[in-house]
């Protein structure tokens, strides 16, 4: 038996789940988790976690669940088996920086997230100063995602779909005006997933006091 993640796009209405899941099933594959991603403007974006029975009925899978009307398949992906829960990799990541020593709990929020959110590079940044102050993988130039932030900050929570870029999120830290940005190019970043990180930002703001002065 084999693990896979399908992010769908389904029209919010009633029944367009279960008619996905009935195709799943018709080609012997059980739905054994569901995460609603997003939802706005008539439209849902559903991660279904899919077990089937060999990797050749994948294909299959995807052929009939695009054959529901108005749905479109955005990615599918082989994760473990015991791939953890989101909402509970999530808590781990919160947990983790309550019991981390306090002067690395900026670089275990880094950490946490990119492995959460599977990012390619996660970046604490200074907007007053322009400078990364902790940083995983390779990101892009600091000036220029410093003026992005700064631009993109009228973007609400609950900003409509396709309002904010696929490929970067961030949150802020305010107890020491710092923001956490990150980027990925395997698949875009949805709301819950940007929602994952801003309140993982307010709980190490609740955590990292700021340098004393003098």
């Amino acid at each position: 038996m084999e693990t896979y993640v399908v992010r769908a796009w389904l029209p919010d209405r009633p029944g367009a789940l279960g008619l996905v899941a009935s195709r799943i099933g018709a080609v012997g594959g059980d739905v054994v988790g569901i995460d609603i991603l997003e939802r706005g403007g008539g439209r849902v974006i559903d991660e279904l976690v899919v077990v089937v029975r060999d990797d050749g009925v994948v294909d299959l899978l995807v052929a009939g669940i695009v054959q529901v009307d108005g749905v479109a398949v955005e990615d599918v992906r082989r994760v473990p088996e015991d791939r953890p829960d989101p909402g509970l990799a999530a808590l781990d990541v919160a947990a983790a920086l309550v019991e981390a020593d306090p002067a690395h709990r900026l670089a275990c929020l880094c950490a946490g997230v990119a492995a959460l959110l599977e990012a390619d590079w996660v970046m604490a940044v200074d907007l007053a100063r322009r400078e990364a102050v902790e940083a995983v993988g390779a990101g892009p130039d600091v000036a220029w995602l410093a003026a992005f932030v700064e631009g993109s900050r009228h973007l609400a929570d609950g900003a409509p779909l396709g309002s904010a870029p696929g490929d970067l999120a961030w949150g802020a830290i305010d107890s020491i005006e710092l923001v956490v940005a990150l980027g990925r190019s395997s698949r875009p970043l949805h709301m819950r997933e940007r929602r994952q990180l801003e309140r993982l930002c307010r709980v190490a703001s609740g955590l990292i006091a700021p340098a004393p002065v003098g």
